[in-house]
């Protein structure tokens, strides 16, 4: 493999070093080997990365000054600045990050009962134009590369080795800001390196990609053999509804979303989680209900339904969260089909923890301070 190989698919920002983060185990291997060094050589970068979580490529104190000069060259170890921290009173943990590009980003840790749980996003803004979401105000801007979503795991387990309590991420979850299965490559590249059992080993049992609904990707995801969760942001039960508030299904309606998700059960024998935002009389009827228990009746068994409470957005008033007797009679007719859900738990309402939230509300205070400047 060519050195300009690896780095040209590295960063969609060339005027910036990449993140040595950005190549897989195997990558780095040949990059080593092409630069003269053994694979154990590659092995022991890979340790102190990601065992020994160092910073920066001096502290790496059994590699040769001249291969240190060479990954110095070459490689940052950590691209993201950390701009902002907001922590909520139930432990959850909100990150501001700022890319090479001065691009800003979103990852939120959780502290649930079963562990540490990080949501990474994956692209600058969002194209999918869901109505009622905070991340699709910015327009995409860009992929992060696989370097870029590896070091937002990287920083929040920064954080927790700082403490010195010994905590570990232990659960991601790829649902903040973008599509995942629209920046596909450096997603999957990304899971592949966090589920090496040579680095964080995270088990792909801990890990959850959450789609909008690129049924050509859920398809091709199924064939991958990664043993990652996969959800789906399905948010309305007929095809009508869905195409008002989430602009993708008039492009992957629910016939052909439905048929990739029943391949995909098929191919891998996996559970489908589908996310359901609870809009006030919007999609929270108990005929709504009825109508998301038949449309999942064939895939009944292998399938879960996450009832989410809504997070107001100001720039979209026109929605409101389902009031909590509308969500029980919602739940209740779901029971009664036998349909597997649940309520999910709510983390960070006192801070700006809804996907989006955080970054929009800093760019309005940074372009109203920049006014003030002028």
């Amino acid at each position: 493999m060519k050195k300009e190989n690896i780095m040209s698919k590295k960063t969609d920002t060339p005027d910036y070093k990449p993140s040595i983060y950005s190549l897989t185990r195997d990558e780095l291997i040949a990059w080593a080997i092409e630069h003269g060094e053994k694979k154990f050589r590659a092995s022991q970068i890979w340790d102190w990365l990601y065992k020994k979580r160092v910073q920066s490529f001096d502290e790496m104190t059994n590699i040769s000054k001249d291969f240190i000069a060479l990954l110095n060259e070459n490689f940052v170890v950590n691209p993201l600045k950390q701009r902002i921290v907001q922590e909520s009173a139930d432990g959850t943990v909100k990150y501001l990050f700022e890319l090479p590009d001065g691009m800003l980003i979103e990852t939120v840790l959780m502290r649930q009962h079963y562990g540490l749980s990080v949501c990474v996003t994956t692209q600058v803004g969002c194209n999918i134009g869901c109505t009622f979401c905070a991340s699709g105000l910015i327009k995409k801007q860009r992929d992060l590369n696989n370097g870029e979503i590896t070091a937002q795991i990287m920083l929040v387990q920064k954080y927790f080795d700082e403490r010195g309590q010994g905590e570990r991420v232990s659960h991601i979850v790829v649902m903040g800001i973008g599509e995942p299965f629209d920046n596909y490559t450096n997603v999957l590249k990304f899971l592949r390196t966090v589920n090496d059992d040579n680095g964080l080993a995270i088990g792909a049992r801990h890990i959850t990609v959450s789609t909008s609904g690129l049924a050509h990707k859920i398809r091709e995801f199924a064939n991958e053999g990664v043993q990652v969760n996969l959800a789906v942001s399905l948010h309305a039960p007929n095809n009508e509804l869905r195409s008002s508030i989430m602009r993708i299904n008039r492009s992957f309606p629910l016939e052909k979303l439905f048929a990739a998700i029943e391949y995909y059960i098929e191919t891998t024998n996996r559970r489908v989680t589908f996310e359901y935002i609870m809009l006030n009389g919007v999609n929270d009827t108990p005929e709504n209900a009825q109508e998301l228990a038949d449309l999942t009746k064939k895939i009944r068994k292998l399938s879960y339904v996450n009832l989410i409470p809504y997070n107001p957005v100001s720039e979209h008033d026109q929605y409101s969260r389902s009031p909590k007797e509308r969500v029980e009679a919602f739940y209740d007719v779901l029971k009664k089909n036998g349909v597997n859900c649940v309520v999910r738990q709510e983390h960070g309402t006192d801070i700006d923890a809804a996907c989006g939230q955080l970054r929009s509300n800093t760019m309005k205070r940074d372009r109203q301070k920049a006014k003030v400047g002028q």
